[in-house]
């Protein structure tokens, strides 16, 4: 097909802002017209999360759709805010553009830089004169973030401003303490106890994981892909049996799961 000049081709942004007008417009989709940032924010959530499983199974087709899903929620809050007054849906692109030059003066600039991690601080540098009316130290981290990915960040930026502990058997040693406070907590039967002294020990868990410069939220999401893996073996093995995992007892259970450990190990060894 010729393709027509391209002066005359409309973006694909701009063609995508001009349906999603349409959605929501008189004559559009009743469902799209509902909606409002607050109504939109759940399913924004699921569609950036369904993207990222995309990433994790390497499907690519996958990957391309769940982009536009998340693409989709984009151009529709960019929409509501155009029909506030507050900007239009072309600012968007149009302020990302100019974020990405002013944070990469080695590219569109004259600075010089030797290494990825100068870069990085660079960028830091320049969001920092940016968001000059960030006053506390933890501004700018989200409160809608995952708790552990939070935790995390907060402890990194604690740990910038010198505040750290200096050797890993410190942090161990907070774990333990930690570990122990939950003991007499549950002990003690006080339900807030036991939360509270419950968040202390998943804070020191993720304090020791940064420390030791695993990403906790990475490291949780794969120990819990293993526990699925393994106990939908243990499933599939009892099925083949004919039996159910409702119809065994914690032992029969243990056990199977100790077949399907073994077995995991014996795989993974095998040249």
């Amino acid at each position: 097909m010729k393709k027509r000049p391209a002066s005359r081709q409309p973006s694909c942004w701009h063609l995508a802002a001009k349906i999603v007008r349409r959605l929501r417009g008189p004559a559009g989709c009743p469902w799209d017209r509902e909606q409002t940032l607050q109504s939109l924010k759940a399913a924004f959530v699921e569609e950036c999360c369904e993207l990222l499983d995309a990433v994790e199974r390497n499907d690519t087709a996958g990957h391309l759709e769940e982009l536009g899903d998340v693409l989709l929620h984009i151009l529709l809050q960019a929409r509501i805010r155009e029909e506030e007054g507050a900007f239009s849906m072309e600012d968007v692109p149009a302020a990302l553009a100019e974020k990405l030059i002013r944070r990469h003066p080695h590219v569109f600039g004259d600075v010089k830089v030797s290494s990825a991690a100068e870069v990085l601080g660079r960028w830091e540098k320049i969001k920092a004169e940016e968001k000059s009316e960030r006053k506390n130290w933890h501004d700018g981290v989200p409160h809608s973030l995952s708790a552990l990915i939070r935790a995390h960040k907060l402890q990194s930026r604690a740990s910038k401003l010198g505040f750290d502990w200096v050797k890993v058997g410190d942090v161990f040693a907070k774990v333990s303490e930690e570990l122990e406070e939950m003991r007499k907590a549950v002990k003690s039967g006080n339900a807030k106890k036991i939360r509270d002294e419950g968040g202390d020990l998943l804070f020191a868990v993720v304090n020791l994981c940064r420390f030791l410069g695993v990403n906790g939220e990475d490291a949780l999401h794969a120990a819990t892909t293993k526990f699925v893996d393994r106990l939908s073996a243990v499933e599939e093995r009892l099925r083949s049996a004919g039996r159910k995992i409702s119809d065994c007892t914690l032992a029969e259970l243990d056990s199977e799961w100790e077949k399907v450990k073994r077995r995991r190990k014996t795989v993974m060894k095998s040249p």
